[in-house]
């Protein structure tokens, strides 16, 4: 039997393999993430083409901070000439857009003002919410929801996953459906850890600033053919009489 999916409703890339790109044209590791933009861009179009509602890109993680201070001095010039140079496209095409992290304070206060205004130019858009998580760790945000609970004298036994989740950065997201890692790497690398507890997974060879709008439909269609449980029975919107692949 082939069960056949609908299109996912979140979908989540780590954006991996920029400084292998790089190091593959013998070019320094920033000419990756430069050429990441590209990528980018093109995926947030077609998943807004597809009709994907929720989108959320790994763009920074609180282990990054690890890197050279060149590097990330570099990256973050690279994030605010992309947020201005794009947030008008974003803005007519109806999507939100979302920072998820953003509480240390080594970035840079011009960043911190343009993320800022581009959520709040977004804010009133719903064809499409995009989640950029940068200075993102998903331990951190599993013990703030937990410090959050304390503050709020939540008792021992009233807390149940439903209530903990309510606890968590932007409580209204839901549970990611398709997590797309690129380079091949198979690692969860402390990425919404709590949203991608059922999420399936899927590992395109290519490296992000080559992955591109027909990759994504590759995963997408992966995702269609997957048997999704969720522990229990086998679910599905459609069944056809092929042997799943």
């Amino acid at each position: 039997m082939r069960i056949v999916n609908g299109l996912p409703r979140h979908v989540a890339c780590v954006m991996d393999g920029n400084g292998r790109w790089a190091a593959q044209r013998s070019l320094p590791r920033t000419a990756g993430h430069e050429a990441a933009e590209a990528s980018v861009i093109d995926i947030i179009d077609a998943a807004h083409s597809a009709g994907i509602t929720w989108l959320s890109l790994y763009a920074f993680s609180t282990e990054n901070w690890r890197r050279p201070a060149g590097e990330i001095d570099i990256l973050m010039r690279l994030v605010r000439r992309a947020i201005r140079k794009h947030a008008p496209a974003l803005y007519a095409r109806g999507v939100r857009c979302r920072f998820l992290g953003m509480s240390d304070p080594r970035i840079p206060p011009p960043l911190v003002q343009d993320i800022t205004d581009l959520m709040a130019l977004t804010s009133e858009n719903r064809q499409m919410t995009l989640t950029v998580a940068f200075d993102h760790g998903g331990r951190r945000d599993i013990v703030e929801a937990t410090r959050s609970l304390i503050r709020a004298a939540v008792p021992a036994e009233q807390i149940t996953e439903a209530t903990f989740a309510r606890h968590l950065p932007y409580p209204d997201t839901p549970d990611v459906d398709l997590v797309i890692r690129t380079s091949g790497e198979q690692r969860i690398s402390n990425f919404m850890l709590w949203q991608v507890a059922y999420a399936e997974w899927v590992f395109p060879q290519v490296l992000w600033p080559d992955f591109r709008a027909t990759h994504l439909w590759e995963c997408l269609d992966a995702y269609r053919w997957r048997q999704r449980r969720f522990g229990g029975v086998r679910q599905s919107t459609t069944i056809t009489g092929d042997e799943p692949r």
